[in-house]
């Protein structure tokens, strides 16, 4: 799976920069998008198939650490860029003469950037929490990657400032991203349902698509991580949803995107025929 997701989203991404008619908002942050699914993908996948070769399913503490600061830069920074899309498909469909203006690429830019600072304070956030804590040698953690919510739970310790850090966090980069979400779609249904024609609407829906498809795939495995790890505290359970959450969405995201968007399969009909 792993060899299909890296080339499958250097793919998307070669396809959009070679071709200038793909140089707008909404395929700059499908291309930032693909590059953060083979980062976030690449923090897990990459030690586990060295595990795999050495035969040891080790790692230190200070490797441990890194590998969960990345998961969650990587992980929030996938969270972030959906909600930007969806803006940018709400700035589309229901501000369409000041699309230009709106999402001009400077803005772009600072969205892009705004999210992957948001996605370092989540992780630093996170590292504000673990370093309070006071570990044993030689802790077994069930799974094939240092998931934060495992790391949490090796403190056992139930502090006030914990906890309230560790909702505050959730509250930030897991409920208000999805807020945004559910709010822009809410006003795109709300404008397509006022368009007249059904053509209109069929291609208002369409450009929509695929987007939301992703984000039922993103949401739908972290709900699946977070419920098995937090909730019941069932970590071996919740190994195929981290597999589904870490490996199976950023490979089906370039499937989805260039199987349901003719301009990108022109593209990459291009290319592979040499005529870009």
């Amino acid at each position: 799976m792993y060899l299909i997701t890296v080339p499958g989203n250097l793919l998307i991404i070669l396809a959009i920069t070679s071709d200038p008619h793909l140089h707008t908002p909404m395929y700059f942050f499908l291309s930032i998008l693909s590059l953060d699914d083979i980062c976030f993908t690449s923090t897990t996948v990459l030690k586990m198939l060295a595990d795999i070769q050495t035969h040891s399913r080790a790692i230190s503490y200070s490797g441990c650490l890194t590998q969960m600061c990345l998961v969650i830069i990587f992980g929030c920074m996938d969270d972030m860029l959906l909600t930007v899309m969806a803006y940018n498909r709400y700035v589309a469909i229901c501000h369409l003469l000041y699309y230009s203006v709106l999402m001009n690429p400077r803005f772009c830019i600072f969205l892009v950037l705004a999210s992957f600072c948001g996605s370092l304070l989540d992780s630093q956030l996170h590292n504000l929490i673990v370093f309070q804590f006071t570990y044993i040698k030689q802790v077994e953690i069930l799974g094939f990657s240092c998931k934060p919510a495992q790391i949490l739970h090796l403190d056992c310790s139930d502090t006030f400032a914990k906890s309230l850090l560790t909702y505050l966090v959730a509250a930030l980069f897991g409920f208000l991203p999805i807020s945004g979400i559910l709010l822009s779609y809410c006003k795109i249904i709300s404008s397509i349902l006022q368009i007249t024609s059904s053509g209109g609407k069929s291609k208002a829906f369409s450009t929509c698509g695929a987007h939301l498809l992703v984000v039922c795939l993103f949401y739908g495995t972290a709900v699946g991580v977070y419920l098995q790890s937090v909730v019941f505290h069932s970590f071996k359970e919740g190994k195929v949803a981290s597999v589904m959450y870490t490996v199976v969405t950023p490979m089906l995201n370039p499937f989805i995107y260039s199987l349901r968007n003719k301009d990108i399969k022109a593209t990459i009909r291009k290319l592979y025929s040499g005529k870009l």
